[in-house]
Order: C-alpha cells, then structure tokens, then sequence
C-alpha cells in the first residue's frame, strides 16, 4: 500500500502534447509526472523523478482508452464495380 502526498484531479495537470506526459508541480521544486501511455493502462499514480513524493491521480480511465480502428467491411457491390 502506497501513501500518497496528494490526490489529484487529472484537470488539474498540464498536459505536454510533445511527450504526451501529464505535469503537476511537486513541493521539492520539480514535477510529478505520468503519460498517457500509463492512464490507458490503469496507471493512476504521478511520481517525481527528484524526490520520493507520488500523487494518486483521479480521472476516468474510460476517457483514455484508445478508440479501436474500425475497418468497413467491403460488400459485394463494391467488390463487383473493382
């Protein structure tokens, strides 16, 4: 079991598009950080790479899954005008 310094909201972390991490400032001076990659995988814990400080973040995981790409099905008429 983990303590957390803090539990925030995921609205309240800026959100860096480059590297497709999400920041909140840290009290040491530095940023808890957690990518997008981590959220769509259940991850809900921000963590400064200069002290042991982590933050559970409070967000929906549902609004981070990545949407599956839907391939149309060809249908016989299509395939008959090919």
């Amino acid at each position: 079991m983990s303590i957390y310094h803090d539990e925030v909201e995921i609205e309240d972390f800026e959100y860096d598009e480059d590297t497709e991490t999400y920041y909140y400032p840290c009290p040491c001076g530095d940023k808890f950080q957690i990518t997008k990659e981590e959220l769509q995988s259940g991850e809900d814990v921000a963590k400064c790479p200069s002290c042991s400080l982590m933050v559970k973040v409070i967000y929906d995981i549902d609004e981070f899954l990545e949407e599956e790409e839907v391939i149309p099905l060809t249908t016989k008429v299509e395939l008959q005008k090919a």
